[in-house]
């Protein structure tokens, strides 16, 4: 079972985590964090839940979200960057998720803009959503969900045909992962990629994020920003916006739409 106390011995003492609340069930650890900020909880603040009964990523798609096997966490940052740069500074929690991957001995890779893949199968996804007050940034919400131990049975009851390309740690480690420790890591590095990107600027964090994309170089299809296209992808601008050449051999920036790998 998740344990906040477990998770908690083994952070880090840095900004994530000092206050945790895990439930056993929430529409959306996003929505449960989005009503913590009403009421002024600090930065660094996290929502962790057993089972999401809306969870959902990018677009409004679904994530499924059954209980006692995966991770399903929400982080509250405050960074004091203008609004133009909440994408790049997203790239944070998809860097750390990888990261965190690699700890347990598995390669993980990262489609634009926050699915993680291993073995080239989706394993984990972020969703970002921010406030603002002009161009100012009030808070930035970073949630992730990552299939940690469920298993390929209940992803294809789930999921049907688009179980194919959705995968899990435990299956692809061939063992269980433990899900403490699995949090607390994320949290420790996502805590360690915030300070990179505070001290630093986004530099860093996009070139440690493009060691890590598989679509760079790639034919892909752009669908859901009215017309449907294709194009080269030439790689992530500093605002984390998606940068590719159309057949007429103009350049594009995307920033939201679905990507579709067509070679």
């Amino acid at each position: 079972m998740l344990d906040v106390g477990v998770i908690q011995q083994r952070l880090s003492g840095g900004m994530v985590g000092r206050d945790i609340r895990l439930h056993k069930a929430v529409t959306s650890t996003n929505e449960v964090l989005k009503e913590l900020v009403k009421e002024g909880v600090p930065e660094g603040t996290v929502v962790i839940a057993d089972e999401q009964t809306a969870g959902h990523g990018r677009l409004r798609k679904r994530w499924f979200s059954p209980p006692g096997v995966n991770v399903y966490a929400s982080v509250l940052f405050r960074p004091a960057i203008p609004l133009r740069e909440v994408p790049g500074f997203s790239f944070i929690a998809s860097l750390a998720v990888a990261d965190t991957i690699a700890l347990e001995g598995l390669r993980p890779a990262i489609k634009w803009p926050n699915d993680v893949l291993v073995d080239r199968k989706k394993v984990a996804g972020s969703l970002v959503e921010c406030a603002s007050s002009g161009k100012k940034v009030e808070y930035v919400i970073l949630g992730v969900g990552v299939n940690v131990n469920v298993t390929p049975a209940a992803l294809r009851a789930a999921l049907g045909d688009a179980a194919r390309a959705a995968g899990s740690l435990g299956q692809a480690a061939g063992r269980e992962i433990d899900r403490n420790v699995f949090a607390a890591n994320f949290l420790n590095l996502l805590d360690r990629w915030a300070s990179v990107f505070a001290v630093q600027g986004p530099a860093p964090v996009l070139d440690a994020w493009r060691d890590r994309d598989i679509l760079s170089g790639r034919r892909v299809q752009v669908r859901g920003e009215g017309e449907s296209y294709d194009g080269r992808v030439l790689g992530v601008d500093r605002e984390g916006y998606l940068v590719l050449r159309d057949p007429r051999g103009a350049r594009r920036r995307v920033l939201t739409g679905e990507i579709r790998i067509a070679d």
